[in-house]
């Protein structure tokens, strides 16, 4: 793995550092039985016409596989668990998994009704009849079969039973790296999903990037377990022959991360705890969320036809962890502490189809890619927003007009209340994994700044063209976006703080210090106090201080 700017920043602390995909969700289906006509001859191949196709022997299926699996389970000595809403399945099975490391196959089966695409039949005349899907998605029972498998760990194949028998498969590559570096020989520490040391961390990366350099892997374990363990209720083997019932795959979810090594877990608190301080305004971070009571994060369902959100926000649960976490539509690209020693940069597509590479198994490595570009940006632009650099001479060449193509533009002056709008809005927008447009900025502006409430597209491009002009944005070839460049937002980050921070505060009062009991100061507020002390002379001298 090529280092990047955060781990060159911090190299001194790290013990290491590697990436790997973590959660993986991919949708099974049967591609002829999803459209109408095609369950028509799916039903006719498997029962040789389709005068019993009806809604009695549709949901038929459904009570028949209930009945096989809980005559299964108890054949077997297997767990049947029907959860309850709210219920963290996945923690139900860790507690049920076998102690045995040789263990492989079937060793629980939970059960919990989720909304799924039942279809339905509709009749028009005597022999017409027409497959529809129920909207809305009505609540039915689902059957999560957690499996052991020797190569890929834990995973979980959720099934629904009405016909045409669509499917998920939950899979978390951190397991599947570590089998497959215990082959190559490559020593670690493990605790839960995360790898608390390594011997060799561009070894294991290597691993983790091999494991996603196809997608054959994936459709491997797929085939292994779903026939023989899961469809086979519902179908059985001669069943499948006949009709020709074969799954095909595609990417629902996926999460890529970047795992930060450290060699002492005070230094990464220390570090993170500063991290978020320090870009907490300049990113916008308008939204801090502190969750008591809860071991878990809290949900909610929001009904549709709304925009998707774009959040900035904070986590710290009670068990002691802090996310830092932002929303861009279906992205979510989050910064938080894992286990004692481990901070972990993570990026999340909650719809593979919404990315603009397709969502085929195939098409794994290439959504793998995009994410771990997303990442790149994210980790850049924290790393510029927190280090920010600007040269002595920009105070004044800044505010002087210059030339952009060949046309003359005029300066950024960052003491005028527009500009230093848009300059915080860029900085804002910076970590947007697809660039922003002019109208994100207005819109930004608009939105945080009353008296800007008339700031539309068209002055946000003028603005733009002089933060070109200066090289702290670029515009994206053949689009309407744009995206920030390293130098250029290190510098306006810097003049910002420098005005907000540094200026502003030592000027307040005239250059009188407040006069507040230190033990009600905050640590930055006795630097503050200091500083002012020594200002006051230093205004006493020039004669400025009155």
């Amino acid at each position: 793995m090529k280092t990047d700017t955060f781990r060159e920043q911090y190299e001194d602390l790290l013990s290491g550092s590697y990436d790997c995909a973590d959660r993986i969700v991919l949708n099974a289906y049967f591609p002829l039985a999803q459209s109408p006509g095609g369950f028509r001859t799916w039903w006719r191949v498997l029962h040789g016409n389709d005068d019993s196709l009806d809604d009695t022997a549709l949901t038929r299926y459904a009570g028949d596989f209930s009945r096989k699996i809980r005559a299964f389970a108890e054949k077997r000595k297997i767990p049947l668990i029907f959860c309850q809403t709210g219920d963290r399945k996945h923690e139900i099975a860790e507690k049920l998994m076998p102690k045995d490391p040789a263990f492989c196959g079937l060793f629980c089966i939970l059960v919990g009704r989720a909304p799924a695409p039942v279809r339905t039949v509709q009749r028009f005349g005597e022999t017409g009849r027409h497959i529809i899907v129920k909207k809305p998605y009505p609540y039915v029972n689902h059957y999560s079969f957690h499996i052991l498998d020797r190569q890929w760990g834990h995973i979980t194949i959720k099934l629904c039973p009405h016909p045409p028998f669509n499917a998920q498969i939950i899979l978390n590559g951190h397991e599947f790296v570590e089998r497959a570096a215990c082959k190559r020989g490559i020593s670690f520490t493990k605790d839960g999903n995360c790898f608390t040391s390594v011997s060799n961390s561009d070894a294991l990366t290597r691993v983790a990037d091999a494991m996603a350099d196809t997608g054959g892997r994936l459709v491997q374990v797929c085939e292994r377990w779903i026939y023989s363990c899961c469809l086979s209720f519902a179908l059985n083997t001669i069943e499948q022959e006949r009709c020709g019932f074969r799954y095909a795959y595609s990417v629902y979810q996926a999460e890529y991360s970047r795992n930060y090594l450290f060699a002492r877990g005070r230094q990464m608190e220390e570090l993170f705890e500063a991290l978020i301080d320090r870009t907490r305004v300049p990113l916008d971070l308008k939204t801090v969320k502190t969750i008591f009571g809860f071991q878990r994060r809290p949900f909610s369902r929001k009904s549709g036809g709304k925009s998707p959100r774009m959040e900035l926000a904070i986590e710290k649960p009670t068990y002691n962890l802090t996310v830092f976490k932002i929303h861009f539509g279906l992205l979510t690209v989050k910064m938080y502490s894992k286990g004692e020693r481990v901070l972990r940069v993570e990026v999340i597509t909650h719809n593979a189809s919404r990315m603009d590479c397709g969502y085929g198994i195939g098409k794994l490595p290439a959504i793998l890619s995009q994410l771990r570009d997303i990442l790149n940006r994210f980790v850049q632009v924290l790393h510029c927003v927190d280090a920010s650099f600007v040269e002595a001479a920009a105070l004044d060449k800044w505010p002087m007009r210059t030339t952009l193509n060949g046309k003359p533009v005029a300066g950024v002056d960052i003491n005028r209340p527009r500009m230093r709008a848009v300059a915080e809005a860029v900085v804002a927008l910076a970590p947007h994994p697809k660039g922003f447009k002019a109208a994100d900025v207005a819109e930004h502006i608009r939105s945080h700044l009353p008296a800007f409430r008339r700031y539309h597209a068209r002055q946000a491009a003028y603005d733009l063209r002089k933060l070109r002009a200066k090289r702290v944005v670029r515009r994206i070839p053949n689009t309407l976006r744009y995206e920030t460049e390293c130098d250029g937002i290190k510098s306006i980050t810097a003049l910002l703080v420098l005005r907000n921070k540094v200026l502003i505060p030592l000027l307040a009062n005239g250059g009188y210090r407040k006069r507040v009991p230190k033990c009600h100061m905050s640590e930055m507020d006795l630097h503050y106090d200091i500083i002012q002390r020594e200002m006051q002379s230093v205004f006493n001298s020039l004669g400025i201080a009155a």
